[in-house]
């Protein structure tokens, strides 16, 4: 099957999609108000996490797992260093919390991790206090996209691909096709009536040499809420405190980090990273989450406008998923495959977090 679809949001899950139905044989064309990758979109930024610990969640860690194969196809075709793979360490404060249930997950799905002594985690980072860590989870074959550089990545992928790339803001009324999709990202909520909100998220960087990823790996405290990496690209060591941010309009809202986010991050820091509990301030990004009331993504035909289909809520952990999502996005919304109900607009039950923050 193919024929004509209109995307509309050239981030990651739009672009992905938009590259994966151009190869399907679909005439795609892919609409975006700002410039790709631009500074107020959830696709830009220096860097994301890749991770395939989920929880209990095992549709999105097959889904991460296949995206990083995905992710590797496209550093061969763009010819560009998309994916570092320094590992993630998860810290674990209990026996039976959610990287008990990862491992669990991750072993029956065959993919690498390990369980280490708190202590042994003082060889994978320059300085570490393991504290009242349980063990730690070792995903070695984890770690980090280059977030904006894999956007254009993608964007560029799909024009290669004969997708046509519109730079309008598009509306229910102006754009048509056999398919529509709306891969907007925080704009959503501004189209559409949906169970999603928008949340300011600040992200600070750190100076420290010895700190340089891939050789330090990527870190979550799923139980703190807080996660990060060492000093990749020169940008400086990232530090993100994860708890749900304020209410936030991506279009408008002033992108200044809060002096409440730096006092948090000073504090884990001096615990878990002593060597850093002195180090200065070396920059400071926002950016939003669109968060739905379970953190699982939205993939979901329109109620009311036929042919057309909502793909978003990426609630702070979709960047990773984007071309493996669109694999699966592009099955669905041409009618190849029933659409997963966790996806769907219907009412949603509370789970455990599945971004990087045990509190939702």
């Amino acid at each position: 099957m193919s024929g004509s679809a209109s995307i509309v949001g050239a981030g990651i899950f739009g672009a992905s999609l938009a590259y994966r139905l151009a190869r399907d044989g679909w005439k795609v064309t892919l609409y975006e108000r700002h410039e790709p990758g631009h500074r107020g979109a959830a696709s830009a930024g220096e860097s994301r996490l890749i991770r395939f610990a989920h929880g209990s969640g095992d549709w999105y860690t097959r889904s991460a797992w296949r995206a990083r194969e995905l992710w590797r196809e496209l550093e061969v075709e763009t010819g560009s260093e998309l994916l570092v793979e320094c590992g993630v360490a998860w810290f674990a404060r209990s026996e039976d919390g959610w990287e008990a249930e990862s491992e669990r997950v991750l072993r029956a799905e065959g993919i690498p991790v390990e369980r280490l002594d708190p202590k042994a985690a003082r060889e994978l980072f320059p300085s570490f206090e393991p504290g009242d860590l349980r063990f730690v989870l070792w995903e070695p074959s984890a770690g980090v996209l280059r977030a904006r550089v894999a956007t254009l990545a993608t964007v560029e992928a799909a024009e290669r691909a004969d997708v046509r790339l519109v730079h309008e803001t598009a509306t229910p009324d102006s754009v048509a096709g056999d398919v529509v999709v709306w891969a907007c990202g925080a704009w959503l909520p501004g189209i559409f009536d949906l169970p999603v909100r928008v949340t300011k998220q600040d992200i600070l960087f750190f100076s420290a040499e010895g700190w340089t990823t891939p050789r330090v790996p990527a870190w979550v405290d799923y139980d703190r809420a807080v996660y990060g990496l060492g000093d990749l690209d020169g940008v400086g060591v990232k530090v993100a405190p994860d708890t749900e941010g304020p209410p936030f309009d991506p279009e408008h809202g002033e992108r200044v980090a809060s002096t409440e986010t730096e006092q948090r991050a000073r504090a884990y820091l001096a615990e878990r990273f002593p060597a850093l509990r002195a180090a200065p301030v070396s920059g400071a990004t926002v950016c939003q989450y669109a968060l739905t009331p379970d953190t699982n993504f939205i993939v979901a035909p329109h109620p009311e406008l036929p042919r057309n289909w909502i793909l978003g809520g990426g609630s702070g952990h979709g960047f990773k998923h984007g071309p493996a999502l669109a694999e699966y996005a592009a099955r669905v919304v041409t009618g190849q495959e029933e659409p997963n109900a966790q996806l769907g607009l219907g009412p949603r039950e509370s789970r455990p977090s599945l971004r990087t923050a045990g509190t939702t």
